[in-house]
């Protein structure tokens, strides 16, 4: 499983206007104000739990976990013997693709489904959600994440098969091999049977959130990333009462390089994560995980100084600690400053006193910072630290059942290649890159990272193999369409390559790609490039 940080938004203006993306949708619940989209689930329940029922299973669709708690919970007040509203607290605690529940919150999971299968239900469809959920909580301490994944997706398999038409167990199914997937079990063909599942769905059940949603998911991957277009565009629309769902959307928006659509998704999604964080129905990471794709937006849409507000509005996230705070700003002043290449910028960013196990993103750039500057003691300094937090960090993975990459962290081996090239030891350099790159490569990368490509691209720039640099500037283009500094680092490339027709194509789509409000220095570069031809 690749280890990931749950980042999100807050408030990027002083006043946000929420213009709604589309015209409402069927509701769900007992509130005619919910837009959660489209969910039918028959059950053995009384009929004053079923609005909740339909409600909370909507949210769990679309991961507002804290809030589908609540509302199963509510369910299972107004009809104690309601067998799903006790799974439905259960999975409400099972927060797929996100984190892994801790023995604690297994025991509680456990609990929650031995209620449900003590009591009677007619259907076999819920009866089949209950025993698969089951078998994700059975009690063995012994179980990898892997393995209860697996034993979850198995039994939903069976359940699948059985029911094929049922489109709530469809869209589970698929999830768990998304899951599964994420777990590193077989990830392209998990990928493409959660696919195949999905894409029909979508057509038969337009308004269901979580078809959008889990195919979202699947196809967030550079091969895959056009086959979740349509679903992207669709599910802001489905479920615009969930904060996750308006911001979804940019997982693929981002892989593709529409920045404006990314920009105008996780504007709307802060907006509606403060909102529900204030409501106390959800926590601050719905907000700060829009902030993440919003920043990274504006950073490839030229729109440097948008990119810094995110940064000083780090402080006013709804809900968040001062720890949380504190690592977020941490975290997009490092990657602000090198999306920038702002060198002494990046190698002068301030750390705490006591080395905090978030700094690992700090010193990271810290140390490129220092290595491209020619600091060769501060880089050595910061990669010292950085290897003492990355073996650190994979230490607390492991012991909470994560699997880690026997490989050399990308994060570490890309400020090793960098110390490595200040150094003059460039074999060795452009040897650490490119194992990096190519690993990214086999991975799929995250989506708002600073590709591993690009930087060895850059390196070769700098030596002056500019037609190399360019061969790997195209594969990075490829993989991260649109980014920013892919298309300077291509044309800057093109043009020492004498290639005058590939430099202006270059320079014409990074041109193409800023928004009205871009004011990165470089532009001025392409358009005077331009201006001459």
């Amino acid at each position: 499983m690749r280890l990931r940080r749950n980042f999100a938004f807050i408030l990027v203006h002083s006043v946000i206007i929420l213009v709604p993306l589309a015209a409402p949708h069927a509701s769900v619940g007992a509130s005619p104000s919910d837009q959660l989209g489209k969910v039918e689930f028959p059950t053995s329940c009384a009929a004053e739990a079923k609005p909740m029922i339909e409600k909370g299973l909507a949210l769990l669709h679309s991961f507002q976990y804290t809030e589908s708690g609540k509302t199963f919970a509510d369910a299972a007040a107004r009809d104690p013997k309601c067998p799903i509203a006790y799974w439905g607290e259960a999975m409400a605690l099972y927060h797929q693709l996100w984190d892994f529940p801790d023995d604690k919150t297994l025991k509680e999971g456990r609990k929650d489904i031995e209620k449900a299968q003590k009591l009677h239900t007619a259907h076999a469809q819920e009866q089949g959600l209950i025993n698969a959920a089951a078998a994700f909580y059975q009690k063995k301490s012994n179980l990898s994440h892997a393995d209860r994944t697996q034993a979850y997706s198995s039994a939903l398999a069976q359940l699948h098969a059985q029911f094929p038409g049922d489109v709530n167990i469809s869209a589970f199914y698929a999830l768990s091999l998304v899951s599964l997937a994420d777990e590193d079990v077989d990830t392209t063909a998990n990928l493409q049977k959660a696919i195949a599942i999905l894409d029909p769905l979508l057509q038969s059940h337009p308004d269901h959130p979580g078809v959008a949603h889990y195919l979202i998911h699947a196809t967030d991957k550079p091969e895959f990333a056009a086959q979740g277009l349509q679903a992207a565009r669709r599910y802001a629309a489905i479920a615009p009462d969930s904060a996750h769902a308006l911001h979804m959307p940019s997982h693929i928006f981002v892989r593709l390089g529409l920045w404006q659509d990314s920009i105008t998704s996780n504007i709307a999604a802060n907006a509606s994560g403060a909102h529900a964080a204030e409501m106390h129905l959800a926590e601050a990471h719905y907000q700060t995980h829009a902030m993440d794709f919003l920043s990274y937006s504006y950073l490839q849409s030229g729109q440097e100084a948008k990119a810094r507000e995110v940064i000083e509005h780090t402080d006013h996230v709804v809900g968040a600690s001062d720890q949380s705070k504190a690592e977020h700003r941490a975290y997009f002043a490092a990657r602000t400053a090198l999306e920038l290449h702002r060198w002494k910028e990046a190698a002068n960013l301030p750390v705490a006193a006591t080395h905090k196990n978030w700094e690992d993103t700090t010193y990271w750039a810290r140390a490129i910072g220092a290595a491209r500057s020619g600091d060769v003691p501060g880089a050595e300094a910061d990669v010292k630290v950085l290897t003492e937090l990355v073996a650190d960090r994979e230490k607390r993975a492991k012991k909470n059942g994560y699997n880690v990459s026997t490989e050399k962290a990308t994060d570490l081996r890309e400020a090793e290649a960098w110390l490595a090239f200040a150094k003059g030891k460039v074999d060795e350099a452009l040897q650490e890159l490119r194992a990096a790159a190519d690993h990214q490569d086999k991975d799929g990368g995250e989506s708002v990272g600073i590709p591993a490509r690009e930087m060895l691209a850059d390196m070769l720039l700098e030596l002056k193999r500019s037609k190399e640099a360019l061969i790997e500037y195209k594969t990075d283009i490829k993989n991260a369409p649109n980014r920013f500094d892919g298309l300077l680092g291509a044309a800057r490339a093109a043009q020492a390559s004498g290639d005058a027709t590939v430099a202006q194509s270059f320079y014409t789509q990074l041109a193409s790609i800023c928004l009205p409000g871009a004011d990165r220095p470089e532009l001025v570069e392409a358009k005077t490039y331009l201006a001459q031809k």
